[in-house]
């Protein structure tokens, strides 16, 4: 199915109606199965998020545009073991995003989700996807040029039409700043690139906890970053880990992270009474000066 012959049964409710036009400036993607309209902004979510790993084996789940959970593996099925890994619960019924081809082996993971979006599908996927009645989406347009598709944010509202340019931030690991006096390991920091690009496409304000390449915890829309919640949902997986935060934390979120026995934090900023509790706890301190807000 074609971008122009897709019109929903309903929108985000029964009683609403939707559908997707297009102005041209799309990715080329095939639809094939029933997707309804939340699913396919999960889709499209996953994709902006995926992109940041085009060349590499990556793997995430959403839930009602959410991001749950995001893995990057050898294979891609190893990424989506880790994705189920990370987070079983939400795994189930969710819309899953891949930045390679699935095969069959891969396929059989999503008998209980809802969409599977990939770059490609072997004959056998399609047969296994089509007889649990999975609907699919197949990426034509090469991952590594989906930013030159990112359009502006536009929201329409009875106060206007806002309209902001996309969030392009990169992260560069040789020119972000160690802050404390604990110098994080090579590992860690690879950790923590990848979990400042999941929370970068989190919803404002986020705290995302990842380790060996694996959210382990994504808490977003908090109205201050408290980051028990995430710790909780951790538990165990929480040591050693990274915390990634769109937003500059306090004192008493170090003091929980200190313990979670987190190994290392990356944020925008960072005044001294933060950097002196990370040293008290030999907690390594990132600082990106970069701030990631999406409303």
């Amino acid at each position: 199915m074609k971008i122009n012959e897709i019109t929903f049964k309903y929108g985000e409710n029964a009683i609403q109606n939707a559908r997707i036009e297009s102005d041209g400036n799309i990715i080329d993607y095939d639809v094939y199965g029933e997707i309804n309209y939340t699913n396919m902004l999960s889709a499209a979510k996953g994709l902006d998020l995926i992109s940041e790993f085009y060349d590499v084996k990556a793997a995430c789940a959403l839930k009602g545009k959410n991001i749950c959970a995001a893995a990057l593996g050898q294979t891609v099925t190893d990424a989506v073991q880790k994705v189920l890994d990370s987070n079983p619960i939400d795994f189930i019924s969710s819309v899953i995003v891949v930045s390679a081809e699935i095969d069959s082996d891969t396929a059989k993971f999503f008998k209980d989700s809802n969409t599977i979006v990939a770059t490609g599908f072997t004959k056998n996927a399609i047969e296994y996807l089509e007889s649990h009645g999975i609907a699919y989406i197949k990426v034509n347009t090469p991952l590594k040029d989906y930013k030159n598709y990112i359009p502006e944010d536009i929201k329409k509202t009875t106060l206007g039409t806002f309209i902001q340019s996309p969030n392009m931030s990169e992260l560069d690991k040789d020119l972000f700043k160690i802050v404390t006096k604990q110098k994080p390991t090579v590992e860690q920091i690879e950790d923590a690139v990848f979990a400042w690009k999941v929370a970068k496409h989190t919803y404002s304000q986020s705290i995302v906890i990842a380790k060996d390449l694996k959210t382990t915890a994504v808490s977003q829309g908090l109205q201050m970053a408290f980051i028990e919640p995430a710790l909780d949902f951790s538990c165990e997986m929480s040591k050693d880990a990274i915390i990634a935060s769109d937003m500059p934390i306090s004192v008493h979120d170090v003091d929980a992270a200190a313990q979670g026995r987190i190994g290392l934090i990356i944020v925008p900023f960072a005044d001294n009474d933060v950097i002196k509790q990370a040293d008290k706890y030999s907690i390594s301190l990132i600082t990106t000066n970069i701030t990631n807000v999406l409303c």
